[in-house]
């Protein structure tokens, strides 16, 4: 069964997901800005505020990926069904 939640938006071929992981990743780093500590601050919050940015990111990029493969797997099965 199809979810067509997941198509792509008219003939573009606009990944909408795609673009709101995008989304996701670009406000990581304005929140990251936000957040940046200042010089009075423990020494401790610089390498914190960039490991969890970085893992943020990392983590989008792991569900993006994760969705282009579910995507091809399908398109695989729907092609060998209409084959058959």
């Amino acid at each position: 069964m199809r979810d067509d939640s997941e198509k792509t938006s008219g003939q573009t071929g606009l990944d909408l997901k795609g673009l709101g992981y995008l989304t996701s990743i670009v406000s990581v780093f304005f929140l990251g800005a936000i957040a940046w500590p200042r010089p009075d601050d423990p020494a401790w919050h610089l390498p914190a505020l960039i490991a969890g940015m970085i893992t943020s990111v990392i983590g989008m990029a792991f569900r993006y990926r994760a969705y282009l493969n579910q995507k091809r797997r399908l398109r695989r099965a729907e092609a060998k069904a209409e084959r058959r």
